[in-house]
């Protein structure tokens, strides 16, 4: 069933859990996703990043995204991640999709705060929840040897709740040492921020880079505020394992047999994904 953001992350707020977010830019990892969350009875979150553009565009995926959360027997929102303008924002929102995270993190605060206002006044005025954010998490999904040279830039918390208050968001993204993609060393996460953070902010707190953390940090995380966890890399990763693995068994000769192994992996991988956020 179709669900919004807000649904979805009020569930985990009553679990004192995080909601899995999984970017789905194809068939096989859309199946994954909804698999995964009617098999553990639990809602989810389905995201298309404009940077997944290139693979398929959202024009082609979205609509398939929001049939497939209708036809769901669990809650799912289905929301656009790191939407990089509003041309492409308002082509989500004529989509269907439930919820639109936009990503103005490398621009100034002010600048930040003006998009993410007209961004918060177009959604808001049609039901649809909206996710940005202040601080900036390094790496870039879908890319190899994502992460670049800087250190991680930490979200001050001053900032945070004066970017809250001025763009009425009704999540936050925050930079509390996680990296997109695959970590080239260990990722040092700054739990005390993040207490800080949803202490002082009010809303939930979202941490994108959620693939490579160990269940330690991810626990912690969660336990100091987390809400909601993009995670992607390391599931798209298990489907590309299981097709070299039945290459190297038995050389089939349909690519629809390598679909199905890699969706069924990606499947197993989100399923482990959702128990360690669910802190069972």
């Amino acid at each position: 069933m179709l669900a919004s953001m807000k649904e979805v992350l009020a569930w985990a707020e009553r679990k004192g859990c995080a909601a899995a977010a999984f970017d789905t830019p194809n068939l096989e990892l859309l199946l994954a996703a909804i698999g995964a969350a009617e098999a553990r009875r639990e809602p989810v979150i389905i995201q298309h990043a404009q940077l997944h553009e290139h693979e398929t565009p959202i024009d082609l995926i979205g609509p398939i995204m929001v049939m497939c959360a209708e036809k769901a027997s669990v809650p799912v929102c289905v929301m656009l991640d790191h939407g990089e303008d509003m041309e492409y924002v308002k082509r989500a929102v004529g989509l269907g999709f439930t919820a639109i995270m936009y990503d103005g993190s490398q621009d100034p605060f002010d600048e930040n705060v003006r998009v993410t206002r007209e961004v918060t006044d177009l959604c808001h005025g049609r039901g649809i929840d909206v996710e940005a954010e202040i601080g900036f998490t390094t790496g870039h999904e879908g890319l190899e040897n994502s992460d670049d040279d800087r250190e991680n830039v930490y979200t001050d918390p001053d900032d945070a709740v004066r970017f809250v208050e001025l763009t009425g968001i009704d999540a936050l993204a925050a930079s509390v040492g996680t990296v997109h993609g695959f970590y080239k060393a260990a990722p040092k996460l700054d739990f005390d921020r993040i207490a800080e953070l949803r202490r002082r902010c009010g809303v939930p707190l979202v941490m994108h880079g959620g693939s490579g953390l160990s269940a330690e940090d991810t626990r912690r995380a969660i336990e100091c505020g987390i809400r909601k966890i993009n995670y992607f890399s390391y599931m798209s990763n298990a489907g590309v394992r299981a097709v070299e693995a039945l290459i190297a068994e038995s050389h089939p000769k349909y690519f629809h047999s390598l679909a199905n192994a890699a969706a069924e992996a990606m499947q197993a991988d989100a399923e482990a994904a959702m128990e360690l956020f669910s802190m069972k």
